[in-house]
């Protein structure tokens, strides 16, 4: 991983559209590796993990994993990877500030049956005032629209936060209920990655992805953080938890 040399440019486009694509972030040898740690947290940390911190396609099939959360909480590899090196940095240069590293999680479609993802706002989901954070979006394999790349609506996080509502989606349980006016789609734009590249968004970007409709997996790792700016409702945020893992657990999904 590197720090890439066009910063002011990188910061200019993400600032005006809410999103940016850095390209070759990583070389080759260095997504092996991550896919290498991917492959032992899977193998080795997967198997004592709590419900809410594995998502599977189809439970029956424990092979069949489409997200990790928190991973930095179980493994002191993926916590290195979120604390130290060029990603905090530019994390820091995008937003500003100082910031205060959270999650890195795991994000797959798996290969034809990777279900879409809804269109959402991070942000909701942080329960942040004010709502200053960004997700480091780091592909593991090519991304394009037939694997799901990302949509985003360019702009839309300087329009405040959308009316969300219950989905039955698996690990996006939220989305926007109004989506898809003639702004959303004139704004909308494909974000397609190489193995390696980083996309950046902001967390009151409205996002979404496509089913994988390939015979390709789309594996991807991403790193979120606060700024130091913001402060978390915890209460709310533990309530809005507590209360998911009950609806997941009464579907018989986790």
């Amino acid at each position: 991983m590197h720090w890439p040399k066009d910063r002011e440019a990188i910061r200019a486009s993400y600032n005006a559209q809410g999103f940016v694509v850095v390209k070759q972030f990583c070389q080759e040898q260095q997504v092996q590796a991550l896919r290498k740690n991917l492959d032992r947290y899977i193998s080795d940390i997967v198997p004592g993990l709590p419900a809410m911190d594995v998502f599977f396609e189809d439970k029956s099939d424990q092979h069949q994993i489409r997200q990790l959360p928190r991973m930095g909480l179980h493994d002191p590899w993926f916590h290195d990877q979120l604390t130290i090196g060029p990603l905090p940095q530019i994390a820091e240069h995008l937003i500003g500030c100082s910031i205060v590293p959270q999650d890195v999680s795991y994000f797959n479609k798996l290969a034809e049956i990777g279900e879409p993802t809804p269109p959402h706002q991070d942000g909701f989901y942080f329960h942040l005032a004010p709502c200053e954070a960004l997700t480091l979006w780091l592909a593991l394999d090519d991304v394009d629209e037939e694997n799901g790349c990302m949509h985003y609506v360019a702009g839309s996080h300087q329009r405040g936060m959308r009316n969300h509502g219950r989905t039955q989606v698996l690990g996006f349980s939220q989305g926007v209920v109004d989506y898809g006016s003639d702004e959303d789609r004139a704004n909308e734009v494909s974000a397609c990655a190489s193995a390696g590249d980083l996309v950046i968004h902001d967390a009151m970007i409205i996002h979404r992805t496509g089913a994988n409709q390939s015979s390709r997996s789309r594996r991807a790792l991403g790193f979120v953080y606060y700024s130091s700016r913001a402060e978390t409702d915890t209460a709310a945020k533990a309530q809005y938890h507590e209360k998911l893992s009950g609806e997941l657990k009464a579907e018989g999904r986790i």
